[in-house]
């Protein structure tokens, strides 16, 4: 039962990659974004980073999805390791993290083409603090750099 998490900070490409990984694997993808609360929405609408706090509830839900509708993909930030294995421990069995790797400027650009997306790109300088990148042992990481197509290839060839 295949259990995927896309990674990365916000506007890294996480639902665009989920989507077109959902398509080629024939399995679906939920947007991690889906599975916050309201209140946090509502606090990243305003600009305001989110503690560890605010995420546990939304960490257990991404969690709750990988365990209950495994094959399956989430998009989710997962940025520190603590959040990882907390995924990791409530997801049911073995999870592939893919981690969306890319410069600040290239993604600051990104989140500025994008709309209807409640997170400011105020927020991206919060997201890369609280990074702690994933090593080879923990995830596939890929660089966002190239055009999508040739994202997916090269993470369909290095899923395990």
């Amino acid at each position: 039962m295949r259990r995927i998490v896309v990674m990365g900070v916000s506007g890294c490409g996480k639902s665009s990659v989920g989507e077109a990984l959902s398509a080629r694997l024939g399995i679906p993808y939920f947007d991690g974004d889906d599975l916050h609360t309201p209140q946090a929405v509502e606090k990243m609408r305003q600009g305001i980073p989110l503690t560890d706090e605010d995420r546990w509830p939304w960490l257990d839900q991404v969690a709750g999805v990988l365990q209950d509708k495994a094959p399956v993909i989430v998009g989710c930030s997962a940025l520190k390791r603590t959040y990882r294995d907390r995924i990791r421990a409530g997801a049911g069995g073995p999870v592939t993290f893919v981690h969306l790797s890319g410069s600040r400027d290239l993604i600051a650009s990104r989140m500025g083409e994008r709309t209807g997306h409640y997170m400011p790109t105020s927020l991206l300088d919060s997201q890369f603090a609280a990074l702690e990148a994933p090593g080879p042992d923990e995830a596939v990481t890929v660089d966002i750099a190239p055009d999508l197509p040739e994202i997916i290839e090269e993470i369909l060839a290095r899923l395990p």
